[in-house]
């Protein structure tokens, strides 16, 4: 039955399945993720199905590609489409201008990429409860992959909602294409299935998986979204609770340096909560099926031991100036060249493998430090870095959830000492950077956790997201020098072509 499904799935879902897969796995001694395994699927469980939901989260359209950059992350003043100035013009005026055009390619991939993967989790969920129906009982992996199915679902919608707004909501298995033609569902219900979905999600993971499940999401995972859920919606209360209920549970920590948390060795350490798993081997050292691109879009582009990828995504100047004096994040943010004629003493060679910053072999000023690889695991495997693991949300992230929220219910206290668990780590024992916030002004303290956001995330996909509901998008983008923005901007255009193969059901956002 669920093959017959999928069958009809590939033909008619309005071309959503169309999307080119990338194979996922766990570490190297480590069954994979996404590609099948013998023995992997006994008794028709429904973890190849699952698997196959990790394997395309690490995609072209949802976190690998040019569309997830494009929509989470250059849109913001701290990032610039990067690479030269004919690559990529059109995203360039698009993202970083802000000319939106409905038919932009890499909207429609980002549309339809999310869509595609709640498709798949949609009938996973209905594959369940059929089996649970007909008198099936279920075991607990096939409980755990129902929660998972509901956390991706819940991780997609909110891509779309915090992207679009009103998008249609499909929480249903589709057999025929013409089932997904229909209206927009409201911001306020879209969050109602978010909630409800990660509800779910929440009471059937586990909070850990046997070693060789390494990078499955768990319960703090899931708790983890709906606290950056609550987060979105400026829902102080609720966002308080996630993130202490995480930060209480003991699970995680910052004991991880934060000069090794995106490094090879830093991979699914403690402060890990989702982390999406790349893998590389000798016999497909270029190939992405186990990988992914995410390193390569934004990997250094130049000459040389600089030729290590595209050259997109990358820190401005602005970003540079942000951070504090002696902070040590700015050395593990930004991947420094020297300009033309500047002094080689006045930068030092890149930590931690003292590769030599040379501005005459790349293209532009910073580079993304936080996807930079290890030169000898290049030489084994290939320059491009499809090993790199996509970190999603890690634990510096819930403690500033909670500072924010804690500041805002009036809880100054407790957001000062939240605050100062990050800082802590962030001055890794030199006493001399980075001063403890001791101000219990609440405006005050807004600012602090605000900035803190900005640095220690800096490059990790929600500053611009951050913008808009603080309400400020406008103000900071202008002083920028992105003067285009206008609060329109907020959410992007549906694309044109969905609006129009929907012969009016779907309606386009607003003054587009």
């Amino acid at each position: 039955m669920k093959n017959s499904v999928k069958k009809r799935l590939t033909g008619c879902i309005m071309g959503l399945l169309a999307i080119g897969l990338i194979g996922c796995s766990d570490l190297l001694d480590q069954e994979p993720q996404g590609k099948w395994v013998d023995g992997d699927n006994p008794g028709g469980s429904f973890q190849t199905d699952v698997f196959s939901l990790y394997a395309r989260m690490k995609g072209w359209a949802i976190t690998g590609g040019i569309p997830a950059l494009a929509v989470h992350s250059i849109r913001s003043e701290d990032v610039e489409k990067g690479s030269t100035l004919s690559d990529g013009a059109d995203v360039a005026s698009m993202y970083d201008d802000f000319n939106y055009n409905a038919s932009d390619g890499n909207l429609s991939s980002y549309y339809s990429g999310n869509y595609a993967l709640i498709h798949t989790a949609n009938t996973i969920l209905a594959d369940i409860r059929e089996a649970e129906e007909s008198g099936v009982e279920l075991s607990e992996i096939d409980l755990a992959c129902r929660g998972e199915a509901y956390f991706f679902r819940a991780f997609l919608y909110f891509n779309l909602v915090r992207a679009f707004g009103e998008v249609p909501l499909i929480n249903f298995k589709i057999n025929d294409a013409a089932e997904t033609n229909i209206p927009k569902s409201t911001v306020a219900e879209i969050y109602a299935q978010i909630d409800a979905d990660l509800d779910e999600a929440e009471a059937l993971l586990p909070e850990q998986w046997e070693s060789r499940y390494l990078g499955r999401v768990t319960w703090g995972a899931a708790r983890a979204l709906h606290a950056k859920t609550y987060m979105q919606r400026n829902d102080w209360s609720n966002m308080l609770k996630a993130a202490t209920d995480i930060i209480q549970s003991g699970l995680y920590d910052l004991n991880t340096p934060f000069n090794r948390i995106f490094r090879e060795s830093g991979e699914n350490t403690s402060e890990s909560i989702f982390e999406l798993q790349c893998t590389a081997t000798t016999a497909l050292p270029g190939s992405t099926d186990i990988g992914s691109q995410y390193a390569q879009i934004q990997g250094v582009r130049g000459a040389g031991v600089w030729d290590l990828g595209w050259g997109w995504n990358c820190p401005t100047p602005i970003l540079a100036d942000a951070f504090e004096e002696g902070d040590p994040r700015k050395d593990e943010t930004l991947l420094y060249f020297l300009k033309p004629g500047e002094d080689p003493n006045s930068i030092q060679p890149n930590s931690p493998y003292g590769e030599k910053p040379v501005a005459q072999e790349v293209m532009n000023r910073y580079y993304n430090k936080k996807v930079y690889t290890d030169p000898a695991k290049r030489a084994q495997f290939n320059r491009f870095g499809y090993w790199m693991n996509i970190r999603i949300i890690r634990m510096a992230e819930i403690y500033l959830i909670a500072a924010e929220a804690a500041n805002e219910l009036g809880q100054t206290g407790d957001a000062m000492e939240y605050l100062e668990m990050v800082r802590a780590r962030a001055r890794g024992g030199d006493a001399s950077v980075l001063p403890k916030v001791t101000t219990m002004n609440q405006a005050e303290m807004r600012d602090a956790i605000r900035h803190e956001r900005r640095v220690e995330l800096a490059m990790e996909w929600d500053r611009f997201y951050d913008l808009v509901r603080w309400g400020i998008a406008r103000e900071v983008l202008h002083a920028a020098g992105k003067t285009n923005y206008q609060d329109k901007h907020a959410l992007l255009p549906l694309p044109q072509a969905e609006v129009d193969k929907s012969n009016g059901v779907l309606v386009q956002n607003p003054d587009y």
